[in-house]
Order: structure tokens, then sequence, then C-alpha cells
């Protein structure tokens, strides 16, 4: 690879890595009043990563057949984890493909996603870790494409909601039944008061 594509290539595994350890870090609920907060900046640095390599030029593997990054990476325990975690809110719909006429919202689950956006992230680490990084790079651009880009934008949309939902002090009315709307809603309230107690960056708007 050229000396740009292999700084380019560096840049997108130092995020993708900050990526996999934040998550992990917020699934072990050490501090559950930051999570949709962390999950939001996260999910939204993640996708300025995925736009460069939608942008940049189709990578072309070394080789034919990708080489062996080794077992499949274990998420079972994040997933798990996540759906403890965020589960007044855990469940969500999305349109699959908003190309589609009269596409069907469909539930999803932001403990699943996430947990299979981390899965496709670290087999193109597994590759970096190698010293493979034009594969890696072809990894992440072509799961990108096909697979995590678009869960991760329906991840984004609906922790943007969440935290719509709380600063305009609007209450989840969409839920499975009462008791799920009122944790949501909590849940809602909760988030609220700590972004209302956060340090603005910038300072106060004038």
């Amino acid at each position: 690879m050229s000396d740009d594509l292999n700084e380019f290539t560096a840049e997108i595994a130092d995020q993708i890595d900050s990526f996999v350890l934040a998550v992990t870090e917020v699934a072990k609920g050490e501090e559950p009043e930051q999570a949709v907060s962390m999950l939001l900046l996260e999910v939204s640095q993640l996708m300025l990563a995925g736009g460069r390599l939608g942008a940049i030029a189709d990578v072309v593997p070394d080789d034919r057949f990708e080489p062996d990054s080794g077992p499949d990476p274990d998420v079972d325990a994040l997933r798990s984890a996540l759906s403890r975690l965020l589960e007044p809110i855990d469940v969500y719909y999305e349109v699959f493909d908003p190309y589609v006429p009269k596409s069907k919202p469909v539930a999803a689950r932001l403990s699943d996603d996430v947990a299979d956006v981390v899965a496709d992230l670290a087999h193109g680490l597994a590759h970096h870790r190698a010293g493979r990084a034009h594969e890696a790079l072809w990894w992440w651009q072509f799961s990108y494409l096909s697979n995590w880009g678009a869960t991760a934008s329906a991840v984004l949309r609906a922790l943007q909601s969440v935290v719509s939902h709380a600063r305009l002090d609007d209450p989840i009315m969409e839920s499975q039944d009462p008791a799920g709307r009122a944790l949501a809603d909590e849940l809602v309230e909760e988030l609220a008061e700590q972004l209302d107690d956060a340090v603005v960056l910038g300072g106060p708007h004038t």
C-alpha cells in the first residue's frame, strides 16, 4: 500500500479500536446513567470512520481468498450486558431499506446491533494486529457497505431519539406494555437530569 493509504488505515484502526474498547467499558455498567450518552458519542464517531471508508475507492484485497483471522469474536457476553443495561429502551423500530416502497418498520434491539457491529469491527482488527493492514482495510470497507454501516446508522438514530425525548421532555409513548413504557420514560427522565447537569463544551450559549 502507499504511504497515504497506510496512514489512512492506521487512523481507521485507531478509531475502530477506540470504539470497541469504549463499548466494552460502557457494557460493564459501572456508570449506567452515562450509558446512552456515551454510546451516542461513540457511535457518532464510528460513523465518521465509516463515512471515510465509504468515500474512498474500492479496496482490492491482496489475495483472492481471505486469510484465516482466527475464531470469530465472541460477543455474547457483551450482548447480554448491554441488554441488561439498556433494557427499558433496548427494543426499537427501524425501516430496513428506506428505498424499498412501502417498507414496514421492523423490531430490532440496540444490544444485538451494537454487539454485531463490534463483531464485524473486531474481525478486521484481528487482520490488522496480524500485520495484514490491507486485508483489514478491505474488510472494514466491505462490511461497512454490506452490514455494520446500516446497523450503526440505525443504532445512532435510535440513541439520538432517546436523547431528543430527554431534552424535549417528550415521553416515549410507544412501548410493548405499560410497565416497559414506564421504565423507558423513567430512563429518559434520568438522562434529561444528567444532561442538564453536564458541562457544555464551549461555555453557555449567548
